[in-house]
Parts: C-alpha cells; sequence; structure tokens
C-alpha cells in the first residue's frame, strides 16, 4: 500500500485544545489569548468584502510547545551554553531558539494514569516514576528511545473550567529522569505545565523540575495543554504523532497543533 493511500485510511486525532480568551494558563505566563477584529466586512466598493483579526499570545499559551532556551540550570542552558548579552537579546535567543526544534513526527505512547487506575485522579497530586512505568507496561506500544510519550492525567476533559484544570497532577521529577534516560523524542501532558505547579524539589534545588531535567539537562522538548481524551477512547494499539512548532526566531516555544494519526486497523 503506498504512503497516500496508508495516510487515506487511517484515522486523525486532534490533539490541540480550542483557544479562546480565558482559558487556562500558568499564572507565570498570564495574561493569556487576546483575539480581536482589525478589519471587519462592512459595506464597500464592489461586492467582495473581507475580515482579519490580530491574534496577541504568549508562546506558552494553550497547547503549545517548549524550546529548549526555555529553560536553563544556574543560568546554563541545554549543551552548557551560559546565558548572557549574546544570547539572550532583546529580540529572543541566538541559540536554541524555538526554530531550531525540527517537525516532530514520531511513534507515540499513550500513559493513561485514569485508565490504570480505573478512575480519575485526585487535584495537586505528584504521578511517581512506578505509575509512570505501570502505565507504560500496560500500553500496548513500548516507551523506546525516538517515541513521544503523552501522559493523561483526565484533566484535559477540565479546559473550560480553569480554576480546576490548573491543579491537574504533575509527573514528579523521578518520571522526568526515567523517561529521559528512556531516550525519547518529546514529552507532552493533558495538564499546563508537565510538572506539578509550585511543587518545590530539594534535588534541582527548584519548582517545575522536569523542565530542568528534560529541556535543561536531556535537550527534550515538552508539549503542554494537550488534549488527550478522544486518542484515550480510540485506544490505539499504534500511532503515530505530528507536531509542528512555527519558527519563530529566537523564541522560547510556540503554540502547536498536534495530532495522531491511527493507521487502519490500529485499534485493538
Amino acid at each position: 500500500m503506498t504512503l497516500v493511500a496508508q495516510l487515506a485510511a487511517a484515522t486523525v486525532i486532534d490533539l490541540e485544545q480550542p483557544r479562546r480568551m480565558g482559558d487556562p494558563i500558568a499564572p507565570v505566563h498570564a495574561p493569556g489569548l487576546v483575539f480581536g477584529l482589525h478589519r471587519r466586512h462592512e459595506p464597500g466598493l464592489g461586492r467582495r468584502t473581507s475580515a482579519s483579526g490580530l491574534i496577541c499570545t504568549p508562546e506558552h499559551a494553550g497547547t503549545h510547545i517548549d524550546a529548549l532556551s526555555h529553560q536553563a540550570e544556574d543560568l546554563c542552558m541545554h549543551g552548557g551554553v551560559r546565558v548572557d548579552a549574546e544570547v539572550q537579546t532583546s529580540t529572543g535567543f541566538t541559540v536554541h531558539g524555538v526554530e531550531t526544534l525540527p517537525p516532530l513526527l514520531r511513534p507515540g505512547v499513550l500513559l493513561d494514569l485514569p485508565a490504570l487506575r480505573g478512575g480519575p485522579l485526585p487535584p495537586d497530586e505528584l504521578i511517581s516514576v512506578e505509575e509512570l512505568q505501570a502505565a507504560a507496561a500496560a500500553s500496548p506500544t513500548p516507551v523506546a528511545p525516538g517515541s513521544i510519550v503523552l501522559v493523561r492525567t483526565g484533566y484535559g476533559a477540565h479546559w473550560d473550567d480553569p480554576q480546576l484544570y490548573l491543579r491537574a497532577p504533575g509527573i514528579a521529577r523521578e518520571g522526568s529522569e526515567w523517561l529521559a534516560a528512556e531516550g525519547v523524542a518529546a514529552v507532552g501532558a493533558d495538564n499546563v505545565v508537565w510538572d506539578a505547579l509550585e511543587r518545590w524539589d530539594e534535588v534541582t534545588e527548584s519548582i517545575l523540575p522536569g523542565h530542568v531535567v528534560l529541556l535543561v539537562r536531556a535537550g527534550i522538548p515538552i508539549v503542554e495543554n494537550l488534549q488527550l481524551e478522544a486518542l484515550a477512547r480510540a485506544a490505539p494499539a499504534a500511532f503515530t504523532v505530528v507536531v509542528l512548532p512555527l519558527k519563530y526566531v529566537g523564541g522560547t516555544g510556540s503554540p502547536v497543533r498536534p495530532i495522531a494519526i491511527v493507521p487502519s486497523g490500529g485499534a485493538p
């Protein structure tokens, strides 16, 4: 079967949350999306009219990917790149900007924690490495080098309730260390910052320790605010994840519209 025929027979599952003003956002990045029309359909010359809008948004609003310039440890980014005036400029980063992230087209692995537990996860919880490994053992697709691992907390279903959504569980540092050791290409979750918000980690001496482990130490990008409910319902035996960052030169992140491609016969 040709690639065109395979794609025509495949199922595409959208993994992006809708974007609206008032969506959940990490407090450090607030306010979020602002959108307004600056050109409207109005009577004028001829029969054709047009409209267009203006988008103002933080890089880290909505479903987005973190670039390697997003985080540093002791003012060093991934690969020992020191943050100085030549690297960090008023118009962005000259090293590790989001434009340096390649398009991601990789095998996907869903670690479905509500399915593992047989019910919802409580708010503000740290997800242990042991539980991630148990979810991986239950997955039909193994965590392997080069794969994209998506962690479902179930809180993507609460996107319309920002107060509850922002209390979603987050991955403990040890879980990020395990995934980094497995050599994954990227990770993602249906929560706001991958980690648990505002939870101090004694080992990295920081909050958001997964950002230190993955972005700084391992060079692994993070996709946040995913919508994983439809993917969980499909429960595919195998799927491919596609993530296409925008080429904001010098940016620390980018909005993305990730998809999962499930081949024909990919669901058990």
